[in-house]
């Protein structure tokens, strides 16, 4: 496997040429040969200058042609929509080739991007789409609590038809094959219930008891260390406690809400399960602020870092 790292621009008319250039600048020599940026040189070079940096671009962008790129920055696109795409599949091409190692990637706009033709949720449907994947799950990391989704860009009411028991032992095994991979020998996994207090023996619901136990139980017959389903107001605590390295949230906002109280600016997307590795930043295009050289590239340091241990076959406990 290549030791390269490739970075996907994003909306162009976002923040994602910022905070790209801004990272590959502060990088040593050495890891600056191991990273290319996808995207377009006449937009990262715009970027560059709002940055006020004099890094040279040339040899570390595989430069994609935008029409009329530069564009304005802050301005919803579906030119800049159908870029986002064609980086991203030419990245994923780059990385089922073994040219590049991980795909790190900035945000996406996903008005922009369907506006355009490209009709997906969001990076993961697309990667999915674009791997023929059968399946890939959204996992959230920061230093403290991890969070693993069982559906994420969905309506709640489509989110409580997909907990299904089938569904969610697929989500805590692939949470459990991801941190073995990353160095945790038997990682401790909670499973989040669905309803208030798991439904209160059926009071509020059954789905905790129908769908939910099942998947643990079957999973723990499987020799994987995981409980649930536990209450969802009081698991997230827990395991940024220290009692568990992972949780399976059921939905969206019950596993990004708790992730983003926590670690807003350092917390990694990272795709489970697909057939190539892939980090991004956990935060959107932020139109508001585009191109005024003031982006935050925080996030995007810590994708690009998860990234390389990923490539390196390793990472810190945490």
């Amino acid at each position: 496997m290549s030791d390269i790292i490739g970075i996907t621009m994003g909306d162009p008319c976002g923040v994602g040429p910022e905070i790209s250039v801004r990272a590959l600048a502060e990088m040593s020599a050495q890891d600056r040969m191991a990273t290319r940026i996808y995207g377009n040189l006449a937009t990262l070079e715009a970027a560059r200058q709002a940055l006020g940096l004099s890094i040279d671009l040339e040899p570390h962008v595989v430069d994609i042609d935008v029409e009329g790129a530069p564009l304005p920055w802050g301005k919803l696109s579906p030119i800049a929509g159908d870029a986002a795409f064609r980086f991203i599949e030419r990245a994923v091409r780059d990385a089922e080739a073994g040219l590049i190692g991980c795909i790190v990637t900035a945000p996406i706009n996903k008005e922009a991007l369907n506006a355009a033709g490209h009709h997906y949720d969001g990076h993961t449907g697309m990667l999915r789409s674009l791997t023929g994947s059968s399946a890939a799950y959204m996992l959230l990391a920061s230093e403290r609590l991890k969070v693993i989704h069982v559906s994420t860009h969905v309506s709640l009411q489509e989110a409580i038809r997909r907990s299904t028991t089938e569904r969610v032992l697929a989500t805590i095994r692939a949470g459990n094959k991801h941190l073995k991979r990353i160095g945790y020998e038997n990682p401790r996994i909670a499973v989040a219930g669905i309803n208030p207090h798991c439904g209160e023996n059926g009071l509020f619901g059954t789905e905790d008891d129908d769908q939910i136990a099942p998947a643990v139980a079957a999973a723990k017959a499987e020799g994987i260390n995981v409980d649930g389903p536990i209450s969802a107001d009081t698991v997230f605590h827990r395991a940024y406690s220290g009692a568990f390295d992972l949780v399976v949230a059921q939905y969206h906002d019950q596993g990004h809400i708790p992730i983003k109280l926590v670690a807003f600016d350092t917390a990694v997307n990272v795709s489970v399960e697909l057939p190539i590795d892939r980090t991004s930043v956990d935060h959107g295009t932020a139109f508001d602020i585009a191109g005024r050289g003031i982006a935050n590239h925080g996030n995007m340091n810590s994708a690009i870092a998860y990234a390389r241990k990923l490539v390196d076959g390793r990472t810190e406990k945490g």
